[in-house]
């Protein structure tokens, strides 16, 4: 399986939807560090809402094979650069989280990442596991 980083502010569902393509229950676990989990690695989202944080995550990209730009479907905003997936010398694929919300605006999210350069993306939930074979399939390919 290909390693993946995920990347996205805090909120975004980063822990949660690693803790769904592992299999795990879902619990609430606040990210501190920057965290290996099998071929996962999460980020705390302090690291892209915080400028000095936010260069980390490119030396971090080296130890992946894809990275993961995370935006929840609710989100009124987003904190991504427009081409911002040029920063990294990896494929860079765009996940839509939080797809299931009554406030979720998928189109907008998805706009969004293809704005950065992401032209693979994904619109999963957590919750009730929408979209997460598809992105397994994408990790477990060569």
């Amino acid at each position: 399986m290909k390693k993946l980083l995920l990347i996205g502010r805090s909120e975004a569902g980063k822990t949660s939807l690693i803790q769904c393509l592992k299999g795990e229950m879902l619990h609430y676990e606040k990210t501190q560090t920057m965290s290996l989990s099998g071929a996962f690695i999460d980020s705390p989202g302090e690291y892209v809402q915080t400028v000095p944080y936010g260069r980390a995550l490119a030396l971090y990209a080296y130890e992946a094979d894809v990275v993961g730009l995370l935006i929840s479907a609710d989100e009124p905003f987003t904190l991504f650069s427009p081409g911002i997936t040029s920063l990294v010398n990896r494929p860079v694929i765009g996940i839509v989280t939080g797809i299931d919300k009554p406030e979720a605006d998928i189109a907008l999210a998805e706009s969004r990442l293809r704005l950065t350069g992401c032209e693979t993306i994904f619109r999963v939930s957590a919750y009730t596991g929408e979209g997460i074979s598809e992105l397994l399939e994408y990790l477990s390919q060569k």
